[in-house]
């Protein structure tokens, strides 16, 4: 400028300098006139707003202007395509990506909403029982994962008492708590407390007590004989009356829900021994009177016919189990010299303590299982009278302690220690009689 204004003359300086000042000024106002006539936009983006002056026609060349590429799930406020005006408000949210695991699967959403308590209300329905990972008021993020147990129903039997309660799972232990099920020291669960929860199976708590009951039981007399020569062969005296004793049982009982599943005998409690009865059986031999000396050398033979008719068992003194045999013959026909006692011919079976449907305890209180060898008689009572003291023919003395279903009429069950023994008696046709 300083070589053209050394050539030029002052005049043409000026005329240079004003030239220069023109075109600046045009282009100046050229720019001011191009940002005059810029649109004026409010833009708001993931929440934060800012003003934008613009050229662009369209939204979507707006967007492309300020670097922004509008996902498919993402949300505008207005279509691509919207022409621009001036003052316009345009809002755009970045979708985000929220992983949901319902029932252990997974499943893939976008949102653009700002909580979690809107998403689920959006998206999904979701119970009061449900159980969800997050707050409802817990923010959003790109990358969020939620997990949600769904709640489902499980009946628990509670000692009879059923109700039905919601779970998500997790053990039945820790279901019980939550509910306020207390278990107590002997209670039961099914299944098992420590196992998981099962959709579909029902719980049962099974209440269980234990109480001791005392139960006070008679104790049988057992018949006792001895020979005496004092008295008549074949002829039989009590000595001594037979006394019953008594005994405390007491017996430890299981309850399952009020009801009685087992009971197991822990103690016993003699109070009074029983006394047996004496019976002196007769073994004197009637004196021969004069003449009848000759009779001593009878033949054998006629002397056995001559014992049959008077219905006297023979006697070999020289062979023990004979004498015994005949003993107990006489012990089980102690009642021979009751007068007055009646004769009754009935049917008789066999039975155990452990038969098929038998508690091993007869109906007046007497344990078989403890007493395998004890001489019971099921009867009809109102043929024989409970607690008689009977004679059995083939079986002996014995006690009328004990009841049936088929025992009726002239019919009884003698009890035996084995079921072979009950097996062979079978069925039979016996005397008996009621002793008192």
């Amino acid at each position: 400028m300083q070589r053209i204004s050394k050539l030029l003359p002052a005049s043409k300086k000026t005329l240079v300098i004003s030239s220069v000042g023109v075109v600046a000024l045009v282009l100046f106002s050229s720019f001011m006139m191009f940002e005059a006539t810029k649109a004026e936009v409010n833009l708001t983006e993931d929440g934060e707003e800012k003003t934008v002056k613009t050229h662009a026609n369209t939204v979507v060349e707006l967007l492309e202007q300020e670097g922004i590429t509008v996902g498919e799930h993402d949300a505008l406020s207005h279509s691509g395509n919207t022409a621009i005006t001036n003052g316009m408000n345009i809002n755009y949210q970045q979708a985000n990506q929220i992983i949901v695991t319902i029932d252990d699967k997974d499943h893939t959403y976008y949102t653009t909403l700002h909580t979690v308590g809107e998403f689920l209300a959006d998206n999904l329905t979701i119970s009061d029982h449900d159980k969800v990972s997050h707050e409802a008021k817990e923010s959003i993020e790109d990358g969020l994962h939620i997990t949600i147990d769904k709640a489902y129903q499980v009946t628990i039997d509670d000692g009879g008492k059923k109700k039905k309660i919601w779970t998500t799972g997790g053990s039945i232990e820790q279901l019980l708590k939550e509910n306020d099920i207390k278990l107590n020291k002997h209670d039961k669960v099914k299944p098992k407390a420590k196992k998981k929860i099962e959709k579909g199976k029902d719980i049962a708590v099974i209440r269980v007590e234990k109480e001791a009951e005392e139960i006070e039981e008679t104790i049988e007399f057992e018949t006792e004989t001895k020979q005496e020569d004092s008295i008549a062969k074949g002829k039989e005296k009590v000595i001594t009356e037979g006394k019953k004793g008594t005994i405390v049982k007491t017996y430890e009982v299981v309850l399952e829900n009020g009801k009685e599943v087992s009971r197991e005998l822990v103690s016993e409690d003699v109070q009074e021994e029983a006394e047996n009865k004496v019976v002196a059986v007769g073994t004197k031999k009637p004196e021969k009177a004069k003449g009848e000396k000759e009779e001593e050398d009878q033949d054998p033979e006629q002397e056995h016919v001559a014992a049959a008719d008077d219905k006297s068992p023979p006697e070999d003194e020289g062979d023990a189990s004979s004498t015994s045999e005949s003993n107990d013959k006489k012990e089980n026909y102690s009642n021979d010299g009751e007068a007055g006692a009646e004769e009754l011919s009935m049917n008789a079976t066999a039975y155990t303590a452990n038969c098929n449907g038998c508690s091993g305890v007869t109906a007046t209180g007497i344990d078989l299982n403890a007493n395998p060898n004890k001489k019971v008689v099921a009867v009809d009572p109102g043929v024989i009278p409970l607690g008689s003291e009977v004679w059995v023919e083939g079986y002996g003395v014995a006690v009328a302690g004990d009841t049936g279903g088929a025992i009726n009429g002239n019919r009884i069950d003698l009890h035996v220690p084995s079921k072979g023994e009950a097996n062979d008696f079978g069925s039979q046709e016996v005397k008996v009689k009621v002793i008192h």
